[in-house]
């Protein structure tokens, strides 16, 4: 199937109020496939009116979508559970053509994205209260959980399904109504589930996407909108910084999944091979476009020649090119931009000291592509060890003492996720307490599971998505004295 016959089947309006509509005034971007840098798609590009109005749609539809039972808004999230996992080649060729990813990363993603639809729709109807007598007996002492009201969420571009599925499924259980701004260089897969979700049953306006390449003109005025009750943004710090301060005047609800800056540590009595298996997850995974990457390899000094030697050995084994194509395992990064803040990275450390056991090569020829890599020897002040990489670099220091390994780990002002291997069950946790993270993997690569609370702390973020507490990012508690 070609580029153009995949990308038909996606809607390139705006979705306002259950109709797609052009943006005002017709303006429109471009969509770029990664692999090639051609033009796949144009896109509305809303203006102020436009997001002004999905606002509008989202504040009408919010009394009756609070008042609709849990479980009709259950069974929508259920149908569209399984029709993205009945569509998921469709999806995946939609993905890889405007994100790069390779078709089994596409796949994996709406495995995982879908999840969080099943996942919520089940939530719903266990959204509970609290029925307890007051100390003195004289009251009986209710509390009830209400949907916080219209939403603004943000999407980045590296999980354009599953960033998008975390905020909207748990507000749809909830009873929120929403307005979804996804990713500029990613829009498409968004504006598929939207679809998706009207085709489930989904009510007209309480799901609203508004693409542009204005996000702060656009959003802004939402953001200052005393409507608007809740802001969800993945993606920068930098970006989320600025938008805790604009939300700070409506004192809205707030949850931020921010940078990261992984530390994957290895311990002298690690099993190597698995701590090598775990690392090509925890590194490779979508490219190495993850804030759940690992970004800072810290290995115990008495296996860390061998660890850099098997880990080399894998990455260079690892098939790059365009993602629709047969045997890919590494597609191109997401843009040029990207793509040179990579090679930025590894050409500072190699000019401070780092040497490389595979890959620091950009390659000539279409496409932003840059080869897996391994470094060892890392000075201390190359970039690599402060900076969050996003694409397929792994840097490698050493450590010799437990405490020492987690001081390194530590020694960032983000706490997203950290991965250990080690075969010690008291080290475990003593590193699981010691590690200043709100995720942490022990002897796996991979933590993400929608069954399970994901995000951060310091410079990652507050709030949670996905597992129980996912759904309470968006129900506000209501406490009754009932005198008697």
């Amino acid at each position: 199937m070609s580029a153009s016959d995949v990308v038909s089947q996606v809607p390139q309006q705006l979705f306002i109020a259950g109709s797609w509509r052009d943006a005002t005034g017709g303006g429109t971007f471009g969509v770029e496939d990664p692999a090639t840098g051609d033009e796949i798609a144009r896109v509305a590009d809303a203006t102020v009116e436009d997001g002004a109005a999905a606002l509008d749609a989202a504040v009408a539809a919010q009394k009756e979508w609070a008042a609709t039972p849990p479980r009709d808004r259950g069974e929508i999230l259920r149908r569209a559970f399984e029709a993205v996992t009945s569509r998921t080649d469709e999806l995946a060729a939609i993905m890889t053509l405007e994100m790069g990813k390779p078709l089994k990363e596409s796949k994996a993603e709406i495995a995982y994205g879908a999840e969080f639809l099943r996942w919520f729709s089940e939530e719903a109807v266990r959204i509970a209260g609290r029925y307890s007598v007051a100390p003195n007996g004289a009251t009986r002492l209710l509390t009830l959980k209400q949907p916080v009201g219209p939403v603004l969420a943000i999407t980045p571009w590296n999980f354009p399904l599953a960033m998008g599925t975390r905020k909207i499924a748990p507000a749809i259980a909830a009873g929120c109504t929403m307005v979804v701004k996804p990713a500029g260089l990613t829009p498409l897969t968004m504006l598929w589930l939207a679809q998706v979700l009207q085709e489930a049953g989904l009510p007209d306006g309480v799901l609203n996407v508004v693409t542009t390449k204005s996000t702060g003109k656009v959003m802004g005025p939402l953001i200052a909108d005393p409507r608007l009750r809740k802001l969800t943004f993945t993606g920068s710090t930098e970006v989320g910084r600025s938008l805790v301060e604009q939300s700070a005047q409506g004192l809205l609800r707030v949850s931020m999944e921010l940078g990261g800056n992984a530390p994957f540590l290895v311990f002298d009595d690690a099993d190597v091979d698995a701590a090598v298996d775990g690392a090509m997850l925890a590194k490779m995974r979508n490219i190495g476009e993850a804030c759940t990457a690992a970004n800072r390899f810290i290995v115990h000094e008495s296996v860390a020649e061998e660890f850099s030697r098997k880990l080399a050995e894998r990455m260079q084994a690892l098939t790059s090119g365009p993602g629709l194509d047969d045997g890919v395992d590494v597609g191109p990064l997401v843009e040029k931009a990207q793509r040179d803040k990579v090679a930025e990275l590894v050409d500072d450390a190699v000019a401070k000291g780092a040497t490389v056991l595979c890959g620091a090569e950009v390659p000539e020829g279409p496409g932003w592509f840059y080869p897996p890599t391994v470094l060892t020897d890392v000075p201390d002040d190359a970039q690599v060890r402060t900076e969050e990489i996003f694409g397929p670099v792994a840097p490698i220091f050493t450590f010799r003492e437990e405490a020492e390994g987690i001081a390194m780990a530590n020694d960032t002002e983000y706490g997203l996720v950290a991965y250990a291997f080690t075969r010690d069950h008291a080290r475990v946790v003593r590193v699981y307490e010691g590690l200043e993270t709100g995720m942490v993997g022990i002897n796996q690569g991979i933590v993400s599971n929608p069954a399970a609370p994901f995000g951060g702390v310091k410079a990652s973020g507050f709030g949670r998505e996905g597992g129980t507490e996912g759904i309470e990012e968006y129900l506000e508690t209501k406490y009754v004295g009932l005198a008697i």
